[in-house]
Order: structure tokens, then C-alpha cells, then sequence
């Protein structure tokens, strides 16, 4: 196990790098993961570790850790010193442990689902923090994917994976062109509901016991017409105040929820 004390470590540039640069990520296959519970996630899911790197001072039996990952086979174990956990802490949390882990990404093929699917769309979310809250909600509430369509943001941006605490691993989650998921989901027989507020019904009025996919889309500019025309209903949330938006987490959150009342009946 080697041991770094300095921040101009090349492995530590490395990590810095893949937490800032979307594109490296990419390249390199890798993305960074902090945090036990989050790693832990990672790991059930199915994912490989590639490196770690644990700061014996911080972590919570280190010396387990260490075993673990030493005798797991192919993954680089590092120790590192405070002052370089602080450098490569993303969040300032006292865990002590942090990962880069190979990617792994998901196609709509991929996807396996009981008979009665409950599927969140996302359409061109832009900010991860939204998209990691999200994928809490669709843990909760025992979602069977979320979908994100022509995406903003990759789907292993340190901020998303932090917001999301490890739904991102729990949630299978997928990203694709809006017209490739319209036709996955018509063909698989999946009800597409669209949030929006022109020419729409009562959320809590429109039925959600069947295959269902709640679509939605930004804050600011909400559903293209390409979701709008591929819908079978529209639904919406009632707004009694002067806003006529709430937050993209909060409105899936709302819906999901009464897909879980209707489906508990």
C-alpha cells in the first residue's frame, strides 16, 4: 500500500481532475465516489472500484478497510494524510474514504421490470443537484428507473452523486434520446403521463395503477413538444399561490408519491 503525504501527488491530480472535468471522466472510464454508505451502494450494485484512497487518521477502522479492499483483488489501495483528504474531500465530510470507480452505463436494453412498472423521465434536467434529489424520491418510493433524456449533466457528476446519497446506484438509471425512450416505452406498453400545465388533468384524478412513466421536463421552459404529442395524458399539479412552478425534485416527489397511494389500495 502506498502512502501520500503531498496534494502534488499525481494520483491526487488525477482525482481533483476527474471530480472537475466531465469530459475526463469519459475518457478515462472513472468517476469519484465518497463517503462509506455511498461506496457501499456503489458496490452492491455491482460496480468495480478502482482505486481507493483512505485517511487512516479520519476513517473508522481503517485497518478493516484496508483488508478489505487489499485482499478484494485489482483495486489500489492508497493511504493518504489528513491534508490530502482535506484537498480531495469533496464534501468536507470526516469519513475518510474516498473512490474512483469504473463507469458503467445503462441502456433502455438494459432495463428489467416487473409487470407493473412505476418509471421517472427526466428532460433535459441541467442542474445535478435536482437530478440527484430526484433519484432520492424514486428510491423511496420503490421507482423501477429513472430515465434521463438528452442530458445536461453526465450522470456521475460529484454533485449528483452527493445529492442523490447513493440513489444514483440504487435507482437503475439510464440516459437516451427523448425519441429513443418514447419508443422504448410504447413499445413495452408503459402509460407516458406528462407534467405540465396546458390542457392537463389532476394529477390525483388520472390513474397511475398501470405501467406508468411521469415525465418532466425544466423548471424554466417545462416538456418539448415531442413529449407533449407522445403523451396519453397530461397531469398537473394544482398551484394556489402567485408561482406557477415548483422545484423539478419536489413535483416528482409529489407524483411518485400518489403512484405509491393509488398502487397501495
Amino acid at each position: 500500500m502506498e502512502t501520500i503525504t503531498s496534494a502534488q501527488n499525481p494520483k491526487v491530480k488525477k482525482l481533483l481532475a476527474l471530480q472537475e472535468k466531465s469530459r475526463l471522466r469519459r475518457e478515462e472510464g472513472l468517476f469519484v465516489v465518497e463517503g462509506r454508505r455511498e461506496l457501499g451502494h456503489c458496490i452492491e450494485a455491482g460496480y468495480e472500484i478502482d482505486s481507493i484512497f483512505i485517511c487512516e487518521e479520519i476513517a473508522s477502522d481503517p485497518e478493516d478497510l484496508i483488508r478489505r479492499f487489499e485482499t478484494s483483488g485489482g483495486v489500489k489501495v492508497f493511504s493518504v494524510s489528513k491534508e490530502v483528504y482535506e484537498k480531495i474531500s469533496y464534501r468536507g465530510s470526516t469519513e475518510g474514504v474516498v473512490a474512483e470507480v469504473r463507469w458503467k452505463q445503462l441502456k433502455l436494453k438494459d432495463l428489467r421490470f416487473k409487470d407493473n412498472p412505476l418509471i421517472i423521465v427526466l428532460e433535459s434536467v441541467e442542474k445535478p443537484g435536482n437530478l440527484g434529489a430526484v433519484l432520492r424520491s424514486a428510491d423511496a418510493a420503490g421507482a423501477d428507473a429513472v430515465i434521463v433524456c438528452d442530458p445536461l449533466t453526465d450522470l456521475y457528476n460529484p454533485n449528483l452523486i452527493r445529492a442523490s446519497i447513493g440513489a444514483i446506484f440504487s435507482v437503475p438509471t439510464v440516459a437516451a434520446s427523448s425519441e429513443e425512450t418514447i419508443a422504448w416505452l410504447k413499445e413495452n406498453g408503459v402509460k407516458i403521463l406528462t407534467a405540465q400545465l396546458q390542457d392537463s388533468s389532476l394529477y390525483y384524478e388520472t390513474p397511475m395503477t398501470g405501467p406508468t412513466a411521469i415525465v418532466m421536463g425544466t423548471e424554466s421552459t417545462g416538456l418539448t413538444d415531442v413529449w407533449r404529442k407522445a403523451a396519453d395524458a397530461h397531469i398537473r399539479i394544482p398551484m394556489l399561490g402567485k408561482l406557477d412552478s415548483l422545484n423539478v425534485s419536489v413535483s416528482a416527489a409529489i407524483l411518485l408519491f400518489e403512484a405509491v397511494r393509488q398502487r397501495m389500495r
